[in-house]
């Protein structure tokens, strides 16, 4: 999973240096989808969500990411991740959200520990 997060972040970087906003919050979207299951690989999206939102000034988006830094070792040491819930600040924090089709058939394809 860590490689395709990784392939995420770097769609993030390509999108972000071209100034495509959306598609750079996309990608940060998905690894964050992606991410969730493993704690510091988590907060490595959140922090790069974070660091994306002060870049573009948006200051509702740094609060939410601020929030969800603190939340996420919570949610992870009690079992309570909002599975496919895109880490973004126009969300809740607890909302479980459908996770798109195409990470789905990658989350499942995904060997087990």
């Amino acid at each position: 999973m860590r490689e395709l997060v990784g392939l995420e972040l770097e769609r993030h970087d390509a999108s972000a240096a071209i100034g495509d906003i959306g598609a750079a919050w996309w990608a940060l979207e998905r690894a964050h989808i992606l991410s969730q299951p493993d704690l510091p690989l988590h907060l490595r999206v959140h922090w790069t969500l974070l660091g994306y939102a002060v870049r573009q000034r948006d200051l509702r988006e740094v609060a939410g990411q601020t929030l969800r830094l603190a939340l996420a070792p919570i949610g992870s040491l009690t079992g309570r991740i909002p599975v496919g819930n895109t880490g973004r600040s126009n969300v809740s924090a607890f909302q479980p959200m459908p996770i798109p089709a195409d990470l789905r058939a990658t989350i499942e394809a995904e060997p087990k520990p």
